[in-house]
C-alpha cells in the first residue's frame, strides 16, 4: 500500500509584497496554536509569515489520503467552538459559511469492560437518566458534580486567555481555586460525589484527552463536563484537516503567508531580543515580533544555538513531568461497521492500575482503554462508497519506558485488532483495506516532541500557569509562544486560546509603526 501525505498548496508560497509597510511578524510552526497566533496578528496589522517545517499545515492535526480513505492524524473532537468562532469573527467573517459543523449526539459512547455502555449528550434529564440506570442512588451525587463542574468552567476558562509570566497573575486565582478545592484530583473530586465504579470513570476519563492523568491532574478540569453539555461535541465536516484549511485561508486573504516545507534552524537574535528567525536553508527572515508554535522544549534547547537559557535549561527541561503518548492505528474496512458510533471509548479492564502503568511505571501494560473514531458514520465522503475509515488510540508511556517500537508496533497493532473484534468490531481482520500506524517514535522525529510525549509537559498544578514555560519568553525579548506546551495548555480550546494571549501582551501593530516613526507609542 502506498501512503500519500496530502500536500498543501502551499509549498510554492511566496512572500508578501516587498512594498507592505506592516510591521512583520514571523510564527515558527503551523499548528492550530500557531495558525490562531497568525490570524490574531494579521487582523490586529501585522504582516505575517508562518514558517512550517512539514509539507503541510496542521501540525499534530495533519491529514494524509490512503488508497482512497481519508484519515485526520489527530484530533477529531471539537469542544468550545466558540473560541474557534471568534477567529472569523475577528476578522469580519462566519467561520459557519467556509467551516461548517455538525453538532454530535451522542458526543460519545462509553463501553466498559463488562459490556454495559454509557452514553453521554447534552440533555440533562437524558443523562440523568444514565446516571439512574446505572445507580440511582448516584443522581444527587451528579447534580452536585455538576454544579460544581460549572463553577470550574468560571474559573478555569476565565484564567485561559489571561498571560501568567508574572508569579503575581496567578496568586490571584489562588483562593478562587482553593474555594473549588483544586488540590483535589479529579477522580477525586468525582469520587467525593459519585459510588458507582463506573460511572467514576464516566465522569473523571476527559483530562486524558489534554495528555492529564485523571488520579492526579486538578479538579479544575472537571470543567469538561458543563463545557460539553453547554456547548456541545461537534464534528468539521470533511474532517479536522477542512478546519486547517480553513485557518490557513482566512491567513491568506489577510495578505499574510503560509510556507511549509520552511524549517526554522535558529531564532535570530539583536543582543537578548530576538529579529527574526534562519531556516535551515541559510535564508534570514527578520521580523518584529516572533512567536513560536513549536514544543517549548525542543525550541529552547534547538533554536537558541549557542545561547544558554537561563530559567529554561536542558537539565531542568529533563525534570518535567510530560504527559503519555500515543499508539495510533489508522486503518480502512471494505465494508461498512453501522454499528459502531462516531466516537466510542472501550474502557480495558483496569482504570487505575493502567494509569499508573502508562504514567508512573511507564511500562506498556498487556491490556489497553482505546478510543475508537469512525467519522463516516457522519461523513461518508471520507471513505470509498460502502467503506469506513477508522482511527483507534491507545495512551501509552513515552519513551522514558523500555518499549522497543520498531519492533512492538506490529504486534501491538494486532493486540489491538483482536481487541476490536472480541468487542464491537467481529470479523474486522478479514475487512481491512488499509492500515497505517504512528508510535511515540513519531511525535518524536516528526513533531518534534521530547519523550514522543503526544501533549508536552503534563498539566499538573505544579506545571500549569505560571509553572509552565511562559506566553511571554522568560529567555528571549520580544519572543512569545503558543501552542500545547505553554499556557494554558493541549487540547484544541488551549492551543487555541494561547494565541488570544498574544493580544493582551503583544502591542498592536499601529504602536509599533508610531514606535518606528518616533511617535510616542503606546506600548
Amino acid at each position: 500500500m502506498n501512503t500519500h501525505i496530502l500536500s498543501s498548496n502551499l509549498d510554492n508560497a511566496t512572500p508578501a509584497d516587498a512594498g507592505d509597510v506592516r510591521p512583520h511578524a514571523v510564527v515558527i510552526g503551523a499548528g492550530f496554536g500557531g495558525l490562531a497566533a497568525a490570524i490574531r496578528l494579521g487582523a490586529r496589522g501585522y504582516r505575517v509569515t508562518v514558517a512550517e517545517r512539514l509539507e503541510q499545515a496542521g501540525g499534530r492535526a495533519s491529514v494524509f489520503k490512503q488508497d482512497g480513505y481519508t484519515f485526520d492524524a489527530g484530533p477529531t473532537i471539537i469542544t468550545a467552538p466558540f473560541v474557534l468562532e471568534e477567529l472569523w469573527t475577528i476578522c469580519g467573517k462566519q467561520m459557519a459559511d467556509h467551516v461548517p459543523l455538525t453538532a454530535m449526539d451522542p458526543f460519545y459512547t462509553i463501553r466498559f469492560d463488562d459490556g454495559s455502555e454509557f452514553h453521554c449528550n447534552g440533555d440533562a434529564d437524558f443523562m440523568r437518566a444514565e446516571i439512574a440506570r446505572f445507580e440511582p442512588k448516584d443522581v444527587p451525587g451528579y447534580e452536585k458534580f455538576f454544579k460544581e463542574s460549572k463553577a470550574n468552567y468560571g474559573v478555569g476558562f476565565d484564567l485561559m486567555d489571561k498571560p501568567f509570566h508574572r508569579l503575581m497573575d496567578m496568586a490571584a486565582y489562588l483562593p478562587q481555586m482553593a474555594g473549588l478545592r483544586a488540590d483535589r484530583s479529579v477522580y477525586g473530586h468525582v469520587a467525593k460525589h459519585i459510588s458507582n465504579p463506573n460511572l467514576r470513570i464516566a465522569l473523571s476519563f476527559h483530562p486524558l484527552f489534554v495528555g492529564g492523568n485523571p488520579l492526579r491532574v486538578t479538579s479544575i478540569y472537571s470543567l469538561i463536563a458543563y463545557l460539553e453539555r453547554e456547548y456541545g461535541v461537534h464534528y468539521v465536516w470533511g474532517g479536522t484537516g477542512a478546519l486547517v484549511q480553513g485557518m490557513v485561508d482566512l491567513i491568506e486573504e489577510q495578505g499574510c503567508t503560509v510556507r511549509t516545507h520552511a524549517p526554522v534552524d535558529q531564532l535570530m537574535l539583536d543582543g537578548e531580543r530576538a529579529v527574526g528567525v534562519v531556516l535551515e536553508s541559510g535564508e534570514e527572515i527578520p521580523a518584529d515580533v516572533v512567536v513560536s508554535n513549536a514544543d517549548s522544549a525542543w525550541m529552547y534547547d534547538h533554536l537558541l544555538k549557542d545561547r544558554k537559557p537561563k530559567r529554561w535549561t536542558r537539565k531542568k527541561l529533563k525534570k518535567l513531568n510530560y504527559s503519555m503518548s500515543l499508539f495510533v492505528w489508522y486503518f480502512g474496512t471494505d465494508k461498512k461497521f453501522e454499528d459502531v458510533q462516531h466516537h466510542t471509548i472501550l474502557m480495558g479492564p483496569r482504570y487505575h492500575e493502567l494509569l499508573t502503568d502508562i504514567f508512573d511505571r511507564k511500562i506498556l501494560a498487556d491490556d489497553f482503554s482505546l478510543y475508537l473514531h469512525r467519522p463516516t458514520a457522519t461523513d461518508p465522503s471520507l471513505a470509498p462508497e460502502g467503506c469506513d475509515a477508522f482511527y483507534v488510540l491507545s495512551p501509552v508511556p513515552h519513551l522514558e519506558g523500555d518499549v522497543d517500537w520498531t519492533t512492538m508496533e506490529e504486534t501491538y497493532r494486532k493486540r489491538i485488532e483482536k481487541r476490536l473484534e472480541e468487542t464491537i468490531m467481529p470479523g474486522l481482520g478479514d475487512h481491512i483495506a488499509t492500515s497505517k500506524t504512528m508510535t511515540p517514535l513519531d511525535f518524536r522525529d516528526r513533531l518534534n516532541a521530547p519523550l514522543g510525549a503526544a501533549f508536552g509537559p503534563e498539566p499538573t498544578f505544579t506545571q500549569s500557569g505560571w509553572f509552565r514555560p511562559h506566553n511571554v519568553s522568560e529567555e528571549i525579548e520580544n519572543l512569545f509562544l503558543v501552542g500545547a506546551t505553554t499556557h494554558p495548555g493541549a487540547g484544541l480550546p488551549g492551543v487555541v486560546t494561547s494565541a488570544k494571549v498574544l493580544d493582551r501582551v503583544i502591542p498592536h501593530a499601529d504602536d509599533v509603526v508610531r514606535a518606528r516613526t518616533g511617535a510616542n507609542a503606546s506600548v
